[in-house]
């Protein structure tokens, strides 16, 4: 392994592997450096699927379209009835990835992870980076941290936005298999007639739906009674009902992902995967099609919606976004409404936007620096704008805008 490279991308979660595939499109010698066995952060690792879908007029969307193409082939994504494309097989997309990234020869090292960092002041100010498993320095012209959490900058003591009171409850998302989605699909049509909430389609001759519901009390959730009978009899705590929502998994029969719970009291991965155990057991006694469904697969990590986010040469705000401001180098174009979860009732907010807003690439240029960047959630935005651009297909544009400006440096 010849350690020199143009880019070095710390995370090999979504905005990492969009950031690499095109960096080594554009002839930059490109390594990714990743603390698990495989590549996809919040797809593959979290369960976070579907993508939620953003604008018509999205730009840096080649990888996107790539991944869907691959994983498509793989019989691992599909097309929603409202045009979504982002409907993932979690488990294929590490396959699909692993061949993206072998097909433009993007270097990848598993289960690895930077210990130190050195500025070399001999050779243009290039990154000497040393990690866990390799047994030589690594040089690079670039660096960026997609790490998600910005343990990258952490390590170079890069200044940070973020505040105390500004967070987000976190969730660990799982998949139920053996569910009768044909039935389910039958009764929760009839049962929920709002198609802003409930919907379902059929795709490639398979039958795919969403539903949801919430404990606050701001909308009329067809799910209610239901989740305040299980409360009452004892089948779910009243914190396993703040949140739920369900989707179908692409190319699969039997397969439901949940995106929940959501953990509001701080809760670590033991009391997160009993909620888990309990929201299993009331949707086997109290949703058709579920009788003889089992849990199958539980998140390796917590879906993070916030995290520390790091001061960049331009710091996007809430005011930037609601005025759909424009910018010379925009990395992306979106609709998506400014999404926070709270962990009281009542107080989320999903507050949709009526301009198209870009990000610019200053907010991914981390400030003192000339050659590290921060691609993904932990960006140079405040804490309200960073509530809408933390979606998946966001942070796949975040990944490519850079490698397109980089590539042109």
């Amino acid at each position: 392994m010849n350690n020199n490279y143009d880019i070095v991308i710390a995370g090999g979660g979504t905005a990492g592997v969009s950031c690499a595939w095109n960096a080594a499109k554009r002839g930059l010698k490109t390594l990714i450096i990743e603390k698990n066995s495989f590549l996809g952060g919040s797809i593959t690792s979290s369960l976070v699927i579907p993508a939620m879908k953003t604008s018509e007029n999205a730009i840096n969307t080649d990888f996107f379209n790539a991944l869907y193409k691959k994983l498509y082939d793989l019989g691992g994504a599909i097309t929603y009835e409202d045009g979504n494309k982002g409907w993932f097989n979690p488990e294929l997309t590490k396959i699909a990835l692993d061949i993206l990234m072998k097909e433009v020869g993007v270097d990848v090292q598993f289960e690895d992870e930077i210990l130190s960092i050195c500025i070399d002041t001999i050779d243009d100010n290039n990154f000497d980076i040393s990690t866990r498993t390799l047994s030589s320095p690594i040089d690079t012209k670039y660096l960026v941290d997609a790490t998600g959490d910005a343990k990258i900058c952490e390590k170079l003591n890069c200044a940070f936005l973020e505040k105390n009171n500004e967070t987000q409850p976190k969730n660990l998302r799982f998949v139920m298999s053996g569910v009768n989605i044909k039935e389910f699909s039958n009764w929760i049509m009839e049962f929920d007639k709002d198609r802003n909430v409930t919907t379902s389609c059929i795709v490639d001759d398979k039958t795919y739906l969403s539903t949801a519901y919430t404990w606050d009390e701001g909308m009329k959730w067809a799910l209610k009674p239901l989740f305040k009978k299980a409360v009452s009899e004892g089948v779910l705590a009243n914190e396993d009902s703040n949140y739920f929502q369900l989707f179908s998994v692409a190319g699969t029969v039997d397969s439901i992902a949940f995106n929940a719970p959501r953990l509001i009291n701080n809760e670590g991965y033991s009391e997160a995967r009993m909620s888990i155990l309990r929201l299993s057991q009331f949707c086997k006694k109290y949703l058709p099609g579920f009788k003889n469904a089992q849990i199958s697969s539980i998140a390796n990590s917590m879906g993070v919606r916030v995290s520390r986010r790091v001061k960049g040469k331009y710091i996007y705000t809430y005011e930037d976004l609601i005025q759909g401001k424009t910018f010379e180098t925009p990395v992306l174009i979106s609709n998506y409404p400014v999404d926070i979860h709270s962990d009281k009732k009542d107080a989320s907010t999903l507050q949709k936007v009526y301009k198209e807003y870009q990000l610019p690439i200053e907010s991914l240029m981390v400030e003192g620096y000339n050659n590290l960047f921060v691609i993904g959630r932990c960006i140079s935005a405040d804490f309200r704008a960073q509530g809408a651009l933390r979606i998946i297909p966001s942070c796949f544009s975040m990944g490519e805008g850079l490698a397109k400006y980089l590539a042109k440096m």
